[in-house]
């Protein structure tokens, strides 16, 4: 070895050194072992250096891959370190064709974990997508011919067969939104008639060759009939001006406003302003009256910032909202989940963003203590983040926002044992979700046995900000606002239809600012068609339609809690005496049914519900066994007990009301003209007087409701402070 060589040997192995060293700085621990990945890397280096050295020779790995190959390599000499494996990706874009997998054999173990997290300041994205460049002015006769002249030269064509893109999705009325169109990281509209607001169907003509069948049975059960599956008439001309009805989506609240669907056209009758909609399943039919839009036409890409896609061509139409040359535009491409650990333990997904994707975010099926953390999830084509079993898995100090479906969707725990899952979501941002299909994909789906939903901000939502089904589990400390925006009969909080799902528990949370939209149908905590043996404790409700909505069920305890400016703060009734008897006369056996297949004489279910076993002879349509009391009402409609029996049945006692107005109040409650119970309430100042406390209300912990200051949320946003 030469002298110049001699001193290249030197330099390069004390600046190994030197990186070793920070390496284990870095980590906290000189038996940690760490591996960096880089969009500069190479996956023959050895990946323990976070760049490259002076001579290129070493440096962190490229891809994703690599680095999990080497912790299985770690796995199966069974070579696990003292501590945790980290792998640190440095920042920049990890394009995803195929999801990510980290399985048991990528796995930690008890007491050691696999971190994947981003380098410190440097923003990681994952993303679904490819950039798709050479726009060019349309040129084609025929084509200009379907488009304003004002807009002509504003819109641009590309053609996605000639960059190798022909899967485009399959468009379906309850699934995903296949491509999505992507500039300068904002996602751009489809085109769409109106612009803004929504279409009105005019009438179903009932002519009886594709009636919706159910319509003498639905006379029974005292819903609406007149529903057509098959076509529909409207009023306006515009319709008439659109050569290609093949590429058209129909979105629409056919007959619920809550529930939509996305049809698509079979043909237009210009003539008799009749659309009619391809064979397929529309789930509730189409009504009169109801509101629609379409989207996807290229004869309404009339505003900068919408495009629309030919499917049978492979032709992109789009008007930038800003010049082309100075953007980056994406489409999403990746149907699958982004990222997915199958069966693992303790692996931790850290400071990475999920975006521009047709699929899920990230999928966590089964295994123990997963938890992602810090993340943020966006522009994706399905949900955020799905639990599926497993336990103690979660989703932890996470931003999600602008996805297609709901945010986070856990599924935790053992119905048939009533084994806790202990799975989790805490501390969560979510909003602006639900973007394609608006009903039943809420911020937050919870299922199973034992699992939680804690200290989330939860807002800016067209439908419902938390399903619920199963048993045990505690929502609490959660803040809910700005939901229901678009749809109708609907729940900040909903559960319902099924007597066996028993002993959850909503505790400390704020609902506020749930008035929905116009003559739909909002409630802050919805437990609909017999939801029972719930707990409704200690939880702040202002300015909501209805507070509390107990709809059949029983054995709910309201208590505790603080209602103001609400237009009515809880409502009983017993439905099944009344429009919901069908249930009960052997029309409807759902109720039935979900009893039957728990096994409800059996333990667990008879040990853990002993009123399980004797509700069907204690008058199962009536909604008996329900408390109301030790609650704070001002400014509010107090009661609605919705008949006579309810009326006597419901325990009703000692809550403290001001400035109430209502048919029924106890003789057990204290009523005052003036706000003797709360201080000033016009400042969202809800702190309780010594008054009320000596009257047997308890504190309420304030500080501790909404967002929450830990390592991964450094300034989390409040709505309201505790004075």
């Amino acid at each position: 070895m030469n002298s110049t060589d001699l001193m290249k040997h030197i330099l390069t192995s004390f600046l190994y050194f030197i990186t070793v060293f920070s390496v284990n700085v870095f980590a906290g621990n000189s038996s940690r072992i760490v591996f960096y990945v880089s969009p500069s890397g190479n996956d023959e280096w050895s990946g323990r250096l976070p760049q490259s050295n002076a001579s290129a020779t070493d440096g962190p790995f490229k891809t994703l891959e690599k680095a999990r190959w080497q912790v299985e390599q770690i796995n199966a000499q069974q070579q696990m370190p003292g501590e945790d494996i980290e792998i640190i990706i440095r920042g920049g874009t990890y394009m995803i064709s195929k999801t990510f997998v980290l399985s048991h054999n990528s796995s930690g173990n008890t007491g050691k974990a696999i971190v994947w997290k981003s380098y410190p300041g440097e923003k990681v994205q994952l993303m679904g997508s490819k950039e798709i460049t050479g726009f060019h002015t349309i040129t084609d006769t025929g084509t200009l011919k379907k488009i304003n002249p004002a807009f002509s030269s504003h819109i641009m064509e590309i053609d996605l067969k000639a960059q190798g893109i022909t899967d485009y999705g399959t468009i379906t009325s309850r699934g995903g939104p296949g491509t999505e169109l992507f500039f300068n990281n904002q996602k751009m509209p489809l085109s769409r008639w109106p612009n803004e607001g929504w279409a009105t169907i005019a009438d179903v003509p009932q002519t009886g060759e594709l009636m919706f069948k159910g319509d003498l049975q639905h006379l029974r059960f005292g819903f609406p009939v007149g529903r057509h599956y098959g076509k529909f008439t409207y009023t306006e001309d515009r319709p008439a001006k659109w050569s290609d009805i093949s590429n058209i989506i129909l979105h629409g609240y056919w007959t619920w406003d809550w529930y939509d669907e996305m049809l698509q056209i079979q043909s237009i009758d210009t003539a008799a302003k009749t659309i009619y909609i391809r064979p397929q399943s529309i789930h509730y039919g189409l009504s009169k009256g109801q509101r629609y839009y379409a989207m996807n036409i290229l004869e309404e890409l009339d505003k900068p910032g919408e495009w629309c896609l030919d499917r049978n061509q492979g032709k992109l139409y789009f008007w930038p909202p800003s010049p082309l040359q100075e953007a980056k535009v994406f489409i999403s491409l990746l149907d699958q989940p982004l990222m997915q650990i199958n069966q693992s333990e303790n692996v931790y997904i850290e400071g990475i963003s999920f975006e521009f994707s047709r699929g899920n975010g990230l999928v966590i099926n089964g295994g123990k203590n997963n938890i992602v953390s810090g993340c943020t999830f966006s522009n994706l084509g399905n949900t955020a983040v799905v639990i599926n079993g497993g336990e103690k898995n979660g989703v932890l100090s996470c931003n999600i926002f602008d996805v297609a479906f709901g945010g986070i969707a856990i599924t935790g725990g053992d119905r048939n044992t009533l084994t806790a899952g202990e799975d989790f979501a805490t501390n969560n941002d979510i909003h602006d979700i639900s973007q394609w299909i608006r009903t039943y994909q809420p911020a937050i789906k919870i299922a199973g046995v034992g699992n939680y939903i804690q200290h989330n901000r939860i807002h800016e939502v067209p439908g419902a900000g938390i399903l619920l089904s199963g048993n045990e589990h505690i929502i609490e400390y959660n803040e809910l606002f700005n939901l229901a925006l678009e749809t109708g009969d609907v729940g900040g909080f909903y559960m319902g239809r099924d007597w066996t799902e028993r002993g959850n528990i909503i505790r400390y949370n704020y609902f506020h600012d749930l008035k929905g939209t116009g003559a739909h149908d909002v409630n802050a905590v919805y437990l609909d068609d017999w939801a029972s043996g719930t707990t409704v404790y200690s939880n702040i409700f202002s300015n909501c339609a209805r507070a509390v909505m107990i709809g059949g069920g029983r054995d709910n305890i309201i208590d505790n809690n603080i209602f103001v400016d609400c237009t009515l703060a809880i409502h009983v009734d017993s439905r099944g005496l009344g429009w919901a008897k069908y249930y009960f006369d052997g029309t409807d056996n759902t109720l039935f049914n979900r009893m039957d297949a728990v096994h409800y004489t059996q333990p667990p279910f008879s040990i853990k519900y002993p009123a399980l076993l004797s509700l069907y002879q204690d008058e199962p349509a009536v909604a008996k066994h329900n408390s109301i009391t030790h609650n704070i009402a001002y400014g509010c409609r107090w009661l609605d007990l919705h008949n006579d029996l309810t009326l006597k049945i419901v325990q009703v006692h000692d809550n403290l009301l001001s400035k109430v107005t209502g048919d029924y109040q106890s003789d057990r409650d204290k009523v005052s003209k003036k706000n003797l119970w709360l201080y000033n309430t016009a400042d969202k100042d809800f702190r309780v007087s010594p008054k009320a406390f000596r009257e047997g209300f308890k504190v309420i912990p304030y500080s501790k409701i909404g967002l929450q200051k830990d390592s991964f949320r450094m300034h989390p946003q409040k709505t309201f402070s505790y004075k």
